[in-house]
């Protein structure tokens, strides 16, 4: 790469003396520019050593690559004489005469807390869906499965067990993710969510019924008739109490010797939340929780398929300002009392938005002449029919505008039609063309054909209008790209500059796929194919044999050149470069030649967490192009030692 030409070509494409304050990572140019509409987006999308471009937190970033990125921006600093920045410095630049958002404030608190616990809820409702399938009426024929096949029925039984665990015991999940996230200690957020669902209490599903026969039974605390009711399927009360819990742990934290902390502390900080659970906190957020629910009720009962078509008009934009973070939290208290609630329309609106990109999308890859487009446009729209829509909607529809408009108009007329037919879900499941499973037997084909719609209006319209305006790509749009492949492509040279390989875990953990990673560059691959792993241990270990190519620092990646001739970059957290160290230990530097195995550094997975960071380890190979295959060996487990991703070399005759 010549880092020099690069650097020029990107800061004409940004504009003249439009760059305030610049900084770098393991990967991406950080930039803070004075005019972010001066950007020749254009020239960045045809440039091939720009892998990717995104703007968060008021930065625009320009994805370049591990080894490579440094010199760049070394290069661009010389160019435009911008004062270099560390992570943190341009965080504040950024920051710098911009008001904190409550609203997105409140809404990443929502996100942070109930991510976590998304796969415990998708679970149990896909499991109600298939008992739902099982036991409904008039879905295969005039009786039930299980009344057709009564040897089924204990099947049914044991799902519909296991389906309605995570959301009778709710208050657990959300006691311990939330504690956790106020700065409290999780264990003892389970305990109170424990204390708010106990036998001994009213069901939590039945306490307006008690209350209206006059079964309640109450304690008598000073002088004050308290309900014994229970709370399964809440989840405003258990955030309220989430927070009250963290506060009074930590409050007693800094006030308890030392000597008397870890026994008193806990004990006091449950004592005081469970009483005013019970005797305040509780009784009034059931009265805001069952308000909220009466509301979006009566909300999509009034407004019906239109009021449902404005929504799925601007799912899409929601999504985009990250609102649609706080929808779980709405979902599942939808979900938790169906029964009352009939079920959530917002999955459905969510569905018919997400395949209407998608089509979108796909039009998009039959109508570009650009290589680099096309190949994107291509998984983009796959991805977004299975309910992913960053790629479809950042990486391709954003960027030409009308792509996205088509695809809004697509969710809005599909989504009149599943309000007129009242389409609702009754479990949380994938947002796509399989949504299916978690909506309401009898609304399936309503659903199915929602779908379609969606998917017909989205291509129909993005294809007529691209077709009539084939300026959007013209040929010089693609010139560039497609030269470049074209010289370099060499299958000979490929062979010989990398062999088959067997990557080991960089980490001890659970491995997820990249695309579950909360950062654009990496879910989306930009840098390349690879996996992810949610950390045990904080150990970082060589995946292979090689030599150490990048070790920043801040001790948060590490670039390693195998002696097989994989590129790796080991990514540790995400934007944990801002700790600028901290936290962070390295036994390596630049240039030494590792084991497979070897430990490269430490990092404290507790603190990193208390600092408000994801510690997520990705393990990415960023020369991907030169293999046919990146493939995941194993999603169950990982350590040091075990072999995880399987590198395949493309042959050709």
């Amino acid at each position: 790469m010549d880092y020099k030409k690069v650097a020029e070509e990107i800061n004409q494409a940004l504009g003249e003396d439009n760059i305030q304050a610049a900084a770098h990572c393991a990967t991406r140019l950080r930039l803070v520019l004075k005019d972010s509409s001066k950007v020749d987006q254009k020239a960045l999308d045809n440039n091939d050593a720009v892998k990717g471009t995104f703007e968060a937190n008021d930065q625009f970033q320009i994805i370049i690559g591990a080894g490579d990125v440094n010199n760049v921006y070394d290069e661009l600093i010389k160019i435009t004489n911008v004062k270099e920045a560390s992570t943190a410095d341009l965080k504040a630049v950024a920051a710098n005469g911009k008001k904190n958002n409550p609203i997105m404030a409140f809404i990443k608190v929502l996100s942070d807390i109930f991510v976590p616990i998304v796969p415990a809820l998708v679970a149990g409702g896909l499991l109600m869906a298939l008992n739902n399938v099982l036991t409904a009426q008039h879905l295969f024929g005039p009786q039930s499965v299980v009344e057709m096949f009564p040897n089924v029925t204990d099947v049914a039984s044991i799902i519909n067990l296991l389906a309605s665990a995570p959301f009778a015991f709710l208050p657990i999940l959300v006691g311990f993710s939330a504690t956790k996230r106020f700065g409290g200690n999780p264990y003892l957020g389970a305990a109170i969510g424990m204390a708010m669902v106990m036998p001994d209490l009213v069901n939590g599903y039945g306490v307006a019924n008690a209350i209206a026969e006059g079964s309640m039974n109450y304690w008598h605390i000073f002088g004050m008739n308290v309900a014994q009711a229970g709370y399964q399927g809440s989840v405003l009360p258990v955030l309220v109490v989430s927070w009250l819990l963290a506060t009074l742990e930590k409050f007693f934290h800094k006030r308890i010797p030392n000597a008397f902390d870890f026994t008193f502390t806990p004990m006091l900080a449950i004592i005081i939340t469970g009483f005013l659970t019970f005797i305040v906190v509780g009784p009034v957020m059931r009265i805001v929780s069952d308000g909220l629910t009466d509301g979006l009720v009566w909300l999509y009962n009034t407004t019906g398929a239109i009021g449902l078509g404005v929504f799925g008009l601007f799912y899409s934009p929601i999504v985009i300002t990250g609102l649609h973070q706080s929808f779980p939290a709405i979902e599942t208290t939808l979900l938790a009392d169906v029964a009352r609630t009939g079920g959530s329309f917002i999955f459905p609106v969510a569905s018919m938005a997400n395949v209407g990109q998608g089509a979108a999308t796909l039009a998009i890859m039959l109508l570009t002449k650009n290589k680099k487009q096309k190949s994107l446009a291509t998984s983009a729209s796959i991805s977004a029919m299975l309910g992913i829509t960053e790629p479809a909607i950042f990486g391709v529809n954003l960027k030409l505008k009308f792509p996205f408009i088509c695809g809004m108009i697509a969710s809005a007329v599909a989504c009149v039609f599943i309000g007129a037919f009242h389409v609702l879900s009754v479990a949380m499941g994938p947002a796509s063309v399989i949504g299916f499973i978690s909506i309401a037997p009898k609304s399936i084909p309503y659903f199915m054909i929602g779908i379609v719609i969606s998917i017909l209006v989205g291509f129909v319209t993005t294809y007529a209008y691209g077709k009539r305006h084939m300026a959007v790509f013209a040929d010089d749009d693609t010139s560039k790209g497609e030269v470049a492949v074209e010289i370099n492509e060499d299958p000979e040279a490929e062979i010989i500059a990398v062999q088959d390989e067997i990557l080991a875990a960089p980490v001890k953990g659970t491995p997820i796929s990249l695309k579950e990673v909360n950062d654009p560059v990496f879910a989306q691959e930009m840098m390349g194919k690879g996996i992810a792993v949610i950390p045990e241990k904080g150990i970082i270990y060589a995946p292979a044999d090689g030599e150490l190519t990048v070790v920043y620092d801040s001790k948060h990646a590490y670039g390693l050149k195998t002696t097989h001739g994989a590129e790796v970059l080991i990514h540790i957290g995400i934007d944990t470069v801002t700790l600028n160290g901290e936290f962070f230990e390295t036994t390596k530097k630049y240039g030494d030649l590792v084991k497979k195995g070897d430990i490269l550094g430490t990092v404290d997975l507790d603190a990193v967490k208390q600092a408000g960071f994801d510690p997520t380890v990705m393990m990415i190979v960023t020369n991907t192009n030169d293999y046919e295959a990146v493939e995941v060996i194993d999603t169950l487990s990982a350590d040091g030692n075990q072999d995880l991703l399987a590198l395949s070399v493309r042959y050709e005759n």
